[in-house]
Formats: C-alpha cells, structure tokens, sequence
C-alpha cells in the first residue's frame, strides 16, 4: 500500500522494482516518512543532502539497510532548489490572538518601596542564585488541594516522605495520592507539603495526633491518629476526592468511578474539624531540597511577622487549641464589634516544603480565609483565595502586607499566579 501509494504521488516507485530495493515493510514506513518530510527539507535547505541526511538518519535507527539507500537520481527527482518565492508562500499568515480576560482582582504593576529599615538580603550559596530574567506569570502546577502537615519543624529531607523513616503522614497521603497511589487522579491533583506549624495537642497526651491545614478549602483537621491508617482514609475520603470526576473518567465502571469520588459520610470519623479564619502566609523555606529557599525563607517569616505586627495584625505562633466538640477556643479573626468595623485581623506565617520554582526565591502563598472582611465590613476582594509570589525579598514584605493582605491587591511584576474558591487556577 505504502509503495503503490508513493508511485502514484511522486511517480518514482515502482511495485516490483524500487529504486531502493524495498525488502521489508519497515523501510517502505521509512521511505513513506521521507517523502512526507520532504516540504520541510525543501524550506530548510537547497541542496540533495538533506534526503541523504535522513536516510542515513534512518540507518542509525536500523530503518534502512545499509546497501539501500535512496539513490542520487531519486534525491535530485524529490529536492527542489530553494527560492525566495517558495518561501512567500510557506510563511503563515499573522494572526490576531484574541484578549485575555481582565483577572477577578485588581493589580498594581510594581511593589510599593518599604517606608523604613527592613532586614537585609541575605547572600545566596555560590552557583545558587536567583533567576531575575525568566517570567513568573505562570509558573504554578495546577492542583485541587493543598494539604499541609504540620510537623512543628523548619526543615525536612529532600523528599518529605522519608521523614522518620517513612512513618509520617506525608508519606501516608503521598501513597494515595502520589504517582501511581490507590486515588492518583492527573485531573484532581491533591499537593501533599510539610510546614512548620505546631499540632494541636489532644486531651489524651498519650495519643499520637497530627494535624493538617486544607487550602484553599480553609480547613483546619487537628487531630489525625497516627495509630491507624483509617484516620488517613477518612481524610482523603471526606476531604481531598473530588465531589465529581472529570469528564475524562466517563469511561470507567460504576464501581471505580464510585470509588474516586467523596463521602461526606467519612467526615464524621474525624472530631474537630473546623473553618480556618487566619491569614496564612507560607513560604518556601525547604533548605533539605535547595539552600536558595532554605537562607531565604527564616528571613522572609521574620519579616512578616514584625511587619504583621508593626501594622496591628495579631500574629499566632502556638498550636490550635480545640476542643473535642469541635469548639475554637483561640479566635484569630474578632466578630465585628459594636461600632460596625472589622475585627482585628490576625495571621499565621509558617515555612513550607518544596513547591517548585526554587530560582524564583522566595517563594510566598499568600492564602486569604474566604470570611475576612475589610475595615469597612465588606468582604475582602481576595477572600478565598491564595496568591503565589516569586522573588520576594525582605523589602517587599511591607508592600504585600499592605497592598495584598490589607487592600486585596495583587503585585503584578511578583506574581507566580494563584487558585481561586472553585480550584481554578489563576494566571495574568
């Protein structure tokens, strides 16, 4: 087929006679996609090399014998001498990409200079430093669900399921959800990181509990058994699978697509579970995994929490202290009081392992709880939302305090991009 098909169209083949002797099907496929090549080979170059070229290319593949390569006439037959002309007409026609939706917030282009002393840029380890050229508008993987384990620490290994030997709820989590794990879904991607938040305590001091903060579903779990792996099904089955699969997933059974979706039925194995009302602001500081993130990360968190501070911005620093029914018993965001105005805001700023983008150090998310609410008690304009920046340094930190955090404006010249209240993910 493949011959008689190259006879017809370019009248060099013959059926019985080749001119290159064709013996096998797999050199009639790679003289078939010599042929095809050609428009290209005749825009590249002017000469009869380039056939040559390809077939000795073909060669290397073990496509071609050796003792049958495409003769000199049938090269000259199949290359065109170049013109300018040919050129004219292969050059596609411009076209006019269409606009780009206005972002669901408002942007400043540059971030404001601090009104006083800040800390000092600290320097960068040799062959380490940080990328000022390459665009950061982006440079976010996608992903439905941020599950950060609070592990009360600053650092972590390179991979952050080898802590403690792998016995650790990252590693847990990554096994589910992980390439290759029981829930592993490419549509519905669950970003499992270590931060350096306190657990909370649980009344029976002998329980082994871990906590964890769900982003952007504001949700705050304060105790997960590290005794059973039930505690980790319960999460991923009432929490992180997805209400309804992508459309991609039409084609599996009834039983397995049943057994990708969520039950809030699981919800009720875990006590405590509660709506985050802080503001968190999570940077990088995975030193472990690249010294970029690990010099600048302490630096930032210490920025921010004197600026948070400096502003009226109650900081926490302890553990979540909760009751077994579930009741807060630390508020980090005030009801409005009597006047009308908002509370007192108030915020957590903790460091996170690895997530991606280790040249744009540091490396900031900035997550507003979806029930802030301005001075004025109107809902904040990034309520909901977590904001990724890039190479933020300790000179910009008073800036997306006051332009971010306060106002609900994002710095558009920092901006790595970000996810909004419905998972999507949000670029410039």
């Amino acid at each position: 087929l493949v011959t008689s098909t190259l006879r017809s169209r370019h009248g060099v083949f013959n059926t019985r006679h080749s001119a290159c002797g064709i013996r096998h099907w797999r050199t009639s496929v790679a003289i078939f996609c010599l042929f095809l090549a050609r428009p290209y080979c005749e825009t590249m170059y002017s000469t009869p090399r380039t056939m040559s070229r390809l077939v000795r290319g073909c060669r290397l593949l073990k496509l071609c014998p050796a003792t049958s390569l495409v003769s000199s006439r049938v090269v000259t037959a199949t290359a065109r001498p170049y013109s300018s002309s040919s050129k004219s007409k292969s050059k596609p026609q411009s076209r006019t990409r269409p606009s780009a939706p206005p972002p669901p917030f408002e942007l400043v282009p540059t971030c404001p200079s601090p009104t006083c002393e800040c800390s000092a840029t600290p320097a960068m380890p040799d062959g380490l430093e940080i990328d000022h050229k390459a665009p950061l508008n982006g440079v976010v993987w996608a992903y439905a669900e941020q599950v950060l384990v609070c592990t009360n620490k600053d650092d972590w290994a390179s991979r952050i399921e080898e802590e403690n030997s792998g016995d650790n709820l990252a590693a847990d989590l990554k096994e589910l959800f992980g390439r290759g794990g029981t829930y592993s879904d490419p549509w519905h991607n669950i970003s499992v990181l270590n931060a350096s938040f306190p657990s909370s305590t649980p009344k029976r001091s002998e329980l082994q509990t871990t906590s964890a903060y769900l982003l952007p579903s504001f949700k705050y779990v304060p105790f997960l058994p590290r005794v059973s792996f039930d505690s980790v099904q319960a999460l991923a089955k009432g929490y992180l699978l997805p209400e309804k699969l992508h459309p991609m997933h039409d084609g599996l059974s009834p039983i397995h697509r049943d057994r990708l979706t969520r039950k809030e039925a699981y919800r009720s194995l875990l006590y405590g579970v509660q709506d985050v009302t802080d503001v968190l602001v999570l940077i990088c500081g995975h030193g472990g995994r690249d010294m970029r993130c690990g010099v600048m990360g302490p630096v930032l968190r210490e920025e921010f929490e004197r600026r948070f501070e400096g502003v009226g911005v109650d900081v926490a620093r302890g553990p979540v202290e909760v009751d077994e029914s579930g009741e807060k018993k630390h508020r980090i965001a005030a009801p409005e009081d009597e006047k009308g105005e908002g509370g007192k805001m108030a915020a957590r700023v903790g460091l996170i392992s690895h997530i991606g983008g280790h040249k744009f150090a540091g490396n900031v998310i900035v997550y507003i709880p979806p029930g802030l609410r301005m001075k004025g008690g109107e809902k904040h304009p990034l309520a909901g939302k977590g904001i990724w920046y890039g190479r933020v340094e300790p000179k910009h930190v008073e800036g997306i305090i006051k332009e971010t955090v306060l106002e609900g404006r994002v710095i558009a010249d920092m901006f790595r991009g970000g996810i909004d209240e419905n998972r999507k993910i949000l670029r410039l």
